[in-house]
């Protein structure tokens, strides 16, 4: 008995190991997780979040404005605060490419000023534009600053049920106010557009600042990995849109910490963000 039940547990394992595989788990970019919701998600490996989290500064300054295509837009709206610190209000949903795409420099940039627990590993739809594009989560992330506070909203997953995107998170009503307020023009391009990004009621932001297109075809492994190269395309396009948000956070921050904020690559990025603003 004690044989059978052996070999029916290796048999367990083996099967469990193949639909693993199957899934992509056992890749070693994602490790396996449960949401809050009940739902099957994967969680950020420690590797691709140890290099979106840690790009070298010099890199960074390297690149400066690089090549993100668009500014912050400033505003005159109550400033956004939470637990006494300025407030960051990300609004996305994981189905979106261009919120994949954007997500990589948000993290970027606010890593510069804190740290992130619970990173998600996710893709853009598979039957959109940039299709399956890799990405992280904001859904069941925290985020710990001594400089700002952060709210991320990822609003559907990725995957249709019944025709329709599942829901995820939903915004509080305050936040909700200030996406009816301010996603629309004359402060972003189009009403409603995601992701939109409020830093602090200071600046808004909605799409990506860079192409989806950039990602096409990579890993997230390659696309973290890819960000240490201040030449290549990817870290030029997600690094350039890093400075120009952490240019804005330290304007939200009062210039601290002071080593992020007088970094050449952010001077450049201020300097680019305040020349985009209508005179």
């Amino acid at each position: 008995m004690l044989a059978g039940g052996a070999v029916a547990l290796v048999l367990v394992v083996v099967i469990a190991f193949v639909v693993a595989k199957a899934a992509g788990l056992g890749s070693g970019d994602d490790e396996p997780a449960t949401t809050s919701g009940g739902t099957s998600a994967a969680v950020a490996s420690p590797a691709v979040v140890k290099a979106v989290t840690s790009v070298p500064a010099s890199v960074l300054d390297e690149i400066g404005v690089g090549d993100a295509q668009t500014a912050p837009a400033k505003i005159d709206a109550p400033r956004l605060v939470a637990d006494g610190k300025p407030k960051v209000l990300y609004v996305g949903a994981e189905f979106c490419p261009y919120c994949a795409a954007e997500r990589w420099p948000v993290v970027v940039a606010l890593s510069r000023f804190g740290t992130w627990s619970g990173l998600g590993a996710t893709h853009s739809a598979s039957k959109d534009v940039y299709p399956d594009t890799q990405t992280l989560s904001f859904h069941g992330a925290t985020y710990t600053s001594d400089y700002l506070s952060f709210t991320g909203v990822e609003t559907s997953g990725n995957t249709p049920v019944n025709g329709q995107y599942p829901p995820l998170d939903s915004l509080a009503p305050a936040d909700e106010k200030v996406v009816q307020d301010y996603n629309k023009p004359p402060y972003t391009a189009t009403a409603g557009s995601i992701p939109f990004l409020d830093v602090a009621g200071l600046y808004v932001t909605s799409g990506a600042t860079y192409s989806p297109k950039v990602l096409e075809g990579m890993s997230r492994a390659q696309i973290a990995a890819a960000l240490d190269d201040p030449k290549d395309p990817v870290a030029k396009a997600v690094g350039g849109t890093a400075n120009v948000l952490t240019a804005v956070l330290c304007e939200a921050t009062g210039g601290q910490p002071s080593e992020v904020c007088t970094a050449p690559g952010v001077a450049a990025a201020a300097d680019a963000v305040a020349g985009a603003q209508p005179k």
